[in-house]
């Protein structure tokens, strides 16, 4: 039974429970930490072309490398990486597309340009507007779970897991007071999915048990995204770098559907799309 409801994404539905959703993840820097950014326009195009063609089901375009250590870009120069892409897109792909940003700036000259979801990896703790566009424009809202502003892991302070005294309970805090701020500031309930912020301030084995105890999450009553692909704490249990994750991810993948999850965001879309395809066989099929 789908507890959960239906999200609206423009001429998507999200019918939550049913299945898991695949976001392709199209970078638009250059110094992504997958190795993956693109700076031209037409191998981006051709890149969502292609997630499209392997079953994406939306593509998230973003503009600022959320890499450890990474320099902040500018407004001005996030919104000339994204738009153009974003603009160019809308008229060519049946999916929706998802502006991956803090910065409420942004957000607008993106929704302008034709995306219909925002993916704050910051949960309204950086710039609250992005709530106030996502209800202005009746469109879903990501809200991550983001521990750098706490001195964690990759902030540069390596802590073990017992940096806080129960993650989960951190995390599903900060992602309370996220959907509390968002509910306040007019975005619908059914709007509103949350992602646990894998990468994001927490060290490499605190990772590892996002994931474990990813089905903790679920009482918040809202949809779960979950970002594991190429993640470091793939590369520290493979020793393997970034390009050579695709099995890691996918185990990260498929046990974080049993978990819960209900959108998984990734590099690698064919690969992913099959993992998803398995995995909901096993977890939601009867």
């Amino acid at each position: 039974m789908n507890q959960l409801g239906t999200t609206r994404c423009g001429n998507t539905e999200f019918r939550w429970g049913e299945r898991t959703y695949i976001m392709g993840i199209v970078n638009m820097s250059p110094d992504s930490f997958s190795g993956d950014g693109i700076t031209n326009l037409e191998a981006a195009v051709v890149q969502a072309h292609r997630f499209v063609s392997q079953g994406a089901d939306i593509l998230d375009i973003g503009g600022e490398s959320t890499r450890p250590g990474s320099v902040p870009v500018s407004i001005d120069e996030e919104i000339r990486r994204v738009v153009p892409v974003i603009e160019r897109l809308t008229s060519e792909i049946p999916i929706p597309i998802s502006i991956d940003t803090y910065k409420s700036e942004v957000a607008q000259k993106a929704l302008e340009a034709g995306a219909i979801m925002i993916n704050d990896q910051w949960g309204l703790k950086k710039d609250s507007h992005l709530a106030e566009l996502a209800a202005e424009w009746g469109i879903p809202l990501i809200l991550m779970s983001n521990q750098r502003d706490k001195g964690g892991y990759d902030a540069g302070i390596q802590r073990d897991i017992a940096y806080y005294d129960d993650l989960m309970t951190e995390v599903t805090l900060s992602l309370e007071n996220s959907l509390e701020l968002a509910l306040k500031l007019g975005v619908p309930r059914e709007n509103i999915i949350v992602d646990p912020g894998i990468g994001f301030g927490k060290s490499w084995r605190q990772e590892l048990e996002i994931i474990r105890r990813l089905d903790e999450m679920q009482r918040l009553g809202r949809p779960i995204l979950i970002g594991p692909s190429r993640k470091s704490f793939i590369g520290m249990v493979l020793d393997m770098p970034s390009d050579e994750r695709l099995e890691g991810t996918a185990a990260a993948i498929a046990i974080g559907i049993a978990k819960g999850a209900d959108i998984v965001r990734v590099h690698d879309v064919l690969q992913m799309v099959k993992v998803c395809r398995v995995s909901d066989a096993i977890v939601r099929w009867s």
